[in-house]
């Protein structure tokens, strides 16, 4: 099978969809001329043209509100933010109009639109721009939030997502851009709401999601040398989320890790945990860990950087410590 980055399979994921479907187009800043920020819209201007590849000025709110109106009106846009740090400035749009526009409609309108682009930490950027949404974005109804972590998910869950009937936000990593993985050349969908257990174990459940499913897999190689079966689930969706298969494995290893790029007050983790004590507590034999960030905005120093982000010796620890080791 052949290997590409990521950056290219989410522009094959909106090529072959704006190829079947004359109503997508993408619509942000340097998407066209400049081929995307990261470069995941690469020719694409060449192929569709500018009425279909749509350079906006830095004004996240006013195309992010036009692209709702055109979602309501037949069209099925996909918004790229340069990074959802600067999707605050647009969040109005995203929360008061696309998430609830059908419920306030009482039914008349759906808002078919995906926003996506680069979300978390990409190292030395500062407060500002290192920010994860995740749990920002699902705690609303109405949206739907998924986060891949390797290219094979994110071509099928963005050709899902660009199909899918309600507004999706759709969480990538600047960090992941130049990843590379198998992705194959013909037609295949992943279905949202279903996560992916990445690793099988029987010892202990680590959840995760995004480029952070990297240090868990990384964590779980190290923890079998000392003996320690780890399975290794990734959500690819928050909302909707797959609490089955978190509760399955659970149920099996009677332990659980999650690890998450986030803030740790009211973070996706949170959900999970109480979600799991709610509905398998008689499973557990040891207390619910969990990784996160540290509790404070994204520094720049490196060592500092360094400090705020999970990283694979903490996931480590945290399961030795679970383990009772």
């Amino acid at each position: 099978m052949r290997v590409i980055q990521f950056r290219e399979a989410i522009a094959e994921a909106m090529s072959e969809e704006m190829r079947k479907d004359e109503t997508v187009y993408l619509m942000g800043e340097e998407v066209a001329e400049y081929n995307g920020a990261y470069k995941a819209s690469q020719g694409m201007l060449d192929e569709f043209g500018s009425k279909r590849v749509i350079d906006t000025p830095i004004a996240e709110l006013g195309f992010a509100g036009i692209s709702v109106g055109a979602a309501m009106n037949g069209l099925r846009p996909i918004v790229e933010f340069m990074t959802f740090n600067f999707s605050l400035v647009a969040i109005d749009q995203v929360i008061n109009s696309a998430a609830k526009m059908m419920q306030m409609s009482g039914g008349q309108f759906n808002v078919p639109i995906v926003f996506r682009g680069p979300n978390g930490s990409a190292g030395q950027l500062g407060g500002q721009h290192s920010q994860s949404f995740e749990s920002w974005f699902a705690n609303c109804p109405g949206l739907k939030v998924v986060c891949p972590s390797n290219p094979y998910d994110a071509k099928g869950l963005l050709k899902a997502a660009i199909r899918d009937n309600d507004p999706v936000i759709f969480m990538e990593s600047e960090q992941m851009y130049g990843d590379k993985g198998e992705v194959p050349e013909g037609e295949y969908i992943i279905p949202l709401g279903l996560a992916d257990v990445k690793r099988t174990g029987s010892d202990i459940t680590i959840v995760t999601f995004g480029k952070i499913t990297k240090i868990a897999m990384i964590a779980a190689e190290s923890l079998e040398k000392d003996g320690i079966s780890v399975e290794v689930i990734d959500l690819r969706t928050i909302r909707p989320l797959d609490m089955n298969a978190i509760l399955e494995s659970v149920k099996k290893t009677n332990r659980l890790v999650i690890v998450e790029e986030a803030w740790p007050f009211a973070s996706v983790s949170s959900e999970i945990t109480f979600r799991v004590q709610e509905q398998a507590f008689d499973y557990l034999d040891a207390p619910i860990k969990r990784i996160v960030t540290a509790d404070t905005p994204m520094a720049y120093a490196p060592t500092l950087v360094a400090e705020f982000m999970p990283n694979a010796e903490r996931v480590i620890e945290a399961v030795k410590e679970v383990m009772y080791i």
